[in-house]
């Protein structure tokens, strides 16, 4: 048997072989575009997208600037019942005010505080250099604090919440 050549007339074997395709036509249609978003949908997903982004943006822009986010909260359980392993550290508190128990030109003012959920009242020396706070009974502050010697606490810095 002869080796098959595709480009060899078929003729000479006596059979013809006629391809199914030959006699076949076909046109390759380009893939349609899909034209049914609209503009008007484009531009309030925009929107939409620009207002989600926006709210993210200032939520962590908040989260962020919080000067007291990376102290721990004022225990105010262990300082009651042993000061001295905290004198030195650094917390945060959610202060309400109670009194004021006075003011001195170049000590400060001294204020007794309830911390958010607990009921013991803590007395704060607030500094000279925080002279420009006025404190109120029953407003609320959230204050950065450190424990000195002899149990003294001091507030580094205040803002009224």
């Amino acid at each position: 048997m002869p080796a098959f050549n595709p480009h060899a007339s078929d003729e000479t074997e006596g059979q013809r072989i006629i391809s199914p395709f030959a006699q076949t036509t076909s046109t390759v249609h380009p893939a349609r575009t899909r034209h049914s978003i609209s503009w008007p949908l484009w531009i309030v997903s925009s929107l939409l997208v620009l207002v989600v982004l926006g709210i993210i943006g200032y939520f962590t822009f908040k989260y962020l600037e919080d000067p007291y986010r990376t102290l721990e909260s004022f225990p105010v359980d262990k300082y009651m019942s042993d000061y001295r392993s905290l004198t030195g550290a650094k917390f945060k508190a959610d202060l309400k005010v109670s009194a004021d128990l006075g003011w001195k030109a170049e000590t400060g003012r001294l204020m007794v505080f309830t911390i958010e959920n607990d009921n013991h009242p803590v007395v704060v020396l607030i500094p000279p250099k925080l002279s420009n706070i006025f404190f109120t009974k029953g407003q609320n502050y959230q204050a950065s604090l450190e424990v000195g010697e002899g149990g003294l606490i001091y507030a580094d810095s205040c803002e009224k919440e």
